[in-house]
């Protein structure tokens, strides 16, 4: 199969909230009051904890269609822990992201105990956001058409 492009673009309303498109959607990207925010969307790490879910939940029908058994539904709860001391400038060994990031998934589903344990193998295998998460990825970061005010 040939790649497929995927791309949003966006930009700030105010420093904490950002708005996003991507095709026909609106995304509003924003932090909670207790983080400077105005609480009017999901952060930036939550949204990565959605993108997850979301991404797991598709490869879990795929995946039970493949495997030839009934999928009625997937409740998804994911969580992680960070700590923001980086990101406000402070001094600290953690990282600015994610130290661990737990998922449980409760298929409601005709199938053995094995099969899910089948299932959950190949839909870690095969989710691309897992991927990315779990592996290194080449991130690219340019500046275009800065607006610089002269020293």
């Amino acid at each position: 199969m040939a790649d497929l492009k995927f791309s949003i673009s966006g930009e700030n309303v105010n420093p904490t909230k950002f708005v996003a498109r991507s095709r026909q959607f609106t995304l509003t990207i924003d932090e909670p009051e207790g983080l400077g925010g105005t609480d009017q969307g999901a952060n930036p790490v939550e949204f990565l904890l959605a993108a997850y879910a979301g991404c797991l939940n598709v490869m879990g029908h795929i995946v039970a269609r493949e495997l030839g058994f009934g999928l009625k539904s997937i409740r998804i709860e994911a969580e992680g822990d960070l700590n923001p001391a980086k990101v406000f400038g402070h001094q600290t060994t953690d990282r600015p992201g994610y130290k661990e990031i737990r998922v449980n998934i409760f298929p409601e589903a005709d199938a053995a105990e094995s099969t899910l344990a089948k299932w959950l193998e190949i839909i870690e295998s095969r989710c691309p956001v897992n991927d990315n998460l779990i592996n290194p990825t080449p991130v690219k970061i340019n500046l275009k058409n800065a607006t610089v005010k002269a020293a």
